[in-house]
């Protein structure tokens, strides 16, 4: 009976390279594929990709498995990076992350993938998925601080299939471990941080390289003007940091962002008291289900509406012209955007942008 073939996405970084090593002790065939999505030089005039392929070249040799590369980087621009740009354009806040994970890393490199002869493919990413009677779950992973399935909230059942997680029960010390113990390059290397694929930058420079930014005034509710704003793309809802309006006369307490009116350029401010950041509720004009659409059209379950939150505890109602969620606890800084995700006990349910928020 020959090997079933997985195809693994190497990123250079640990979790994958461990992810790779697990599925080859397991007796699969594996393939390494390097993609590379964002196409830039640093200031020496080098690919910034090299050095992530020149790890997962040493992983791959290490662990006597073949590797190749890919370049998606016209789809990643097409794809993600136009849409993430639009919706800062708006004044939303996206999350370019989520989107690349369903148009690009489930998307044309699972097809590429499949090209190659895999049976399965495989990520780095820290959760599980459950395949029953034709339905794909996709389940939390065993190390709750690093569980990525909110990120993977939109993928389709077809996209699902034929999917593995290898990393699913185990914690980051323990793949770091393991990557030591077996001689990976990658054992100590950081964690990757940023945007996807583009990585950690100063935002705001990175930003005013691809929309010009519209300078307006800094307000409060009862019409003062505090200073000026240099482009509503740049601050996002409950911000603090980087204002530069410093205390004002009488004034007690750090100022922060309420809201941001695109129509007169207007960002406005608080202090003190943050009821206005506070939020009930939230509409979504669509939502990603997985497995499938719930049968009640009301019912209660957990939400996240960014990664780094623990699940609150929401009521979910499906309307003929959108979805409705209810917080069963006033939750802060909602932000247009996003994604709220849906979970129970064991898997995520699905998501979709927040919309509007509830007050």
């Amino acid at each position: 009976m020959s090997k079933k073939t997985v195809v693994v996405g190497m990123s250079g970084g640990v979790d994958s390279s461990v992810a790779a090593l697990l599925l080859k002790e397991q007796g699969y065939n594996v393939i390494g594929l390097f993609m590379n999505n964002w196409e830039e030089e640093d200031e020496n005039g080098c690919c910034t990709s090299v050095d992530d392929f020149d790890d997962v070249r040493r992983v791959c040799d290490k662990i006597g498995i073949p590797y190749y590369s890919v370049n998606f980087a016209k789809e990643y621009m097409d794809r993600v990076f136009k849409y993430f740009l639009e919706e800062y354009e708006k004044g939303r806040t996206p999350n370019p992350d989520v989107l690349c994970n369903r148009e690009i890393k489930f998307g044309p490199f699972k097809k590429y993938a499949e090209e190659l002869g895999a049976d399965f493919i495989a990520t780095g990413h820290y959760c599980g998925i459950k395949h029953e009677n034709g339905l794909h779950y996709l389940m939390k992973a065993a190390d709750k601080n690093k569980d990525q399935t909110y990120f993977l909230n939109q993928l389709s059942q077809s996209q699902l299939d034929g999917v593995m997680f290898p990393l699913s029960d185990l914690k980051k010390p323990e793949i770091r471990r393991i990557a030591e113990q077996n001689g990976l390059s990658t054992a100590e290397k950081k964690d990757s941080t940023g945007i996807c694929f583009i990585g950690e930058r100063n935002f705001k420079k990175f930003l005013m390289n691809y929309i010009p930014a519209k300078e307006g005034d800094i307000k409060t509710y009862d019409g003062r003007t505090l200073g000026r704003h240099s482009g509503l793309m740049y601050y996002t809802i409950g911000q603090r940091r980087g204002l530069d309006i410093g205390g004002q006369a009488g004034d007690a307490g750090r100022w922060f962002v309420t809201e941001k009116d695109m129509e007169n350029n207007v960002l406005y401010v608080a202090h003190g008291d943050e009821d206005r950041l506070y939020s009930k509720g939230l509409i979504l004009s669509e939502c990603n289900w997985i497995p499938n659409r719930p049968k009640a059209d009301k019912f209660d379950c957990f939400a996240k509406f960014r990664y780094r939150q623990d699940e609150q505890a929401v009521t979910v109602e499906i309307l003929s012209d959108g979805i409705k969620v209810t917080f069963k606890e006033r939750q802060r800084a909602i932000t247009v955007g996003q994604y709220a995700v849906f979970y129970d006990e064991e898997k995520c349910l699905g998501g979709g942008v927040i919309e509007k928020v509830i007050f």
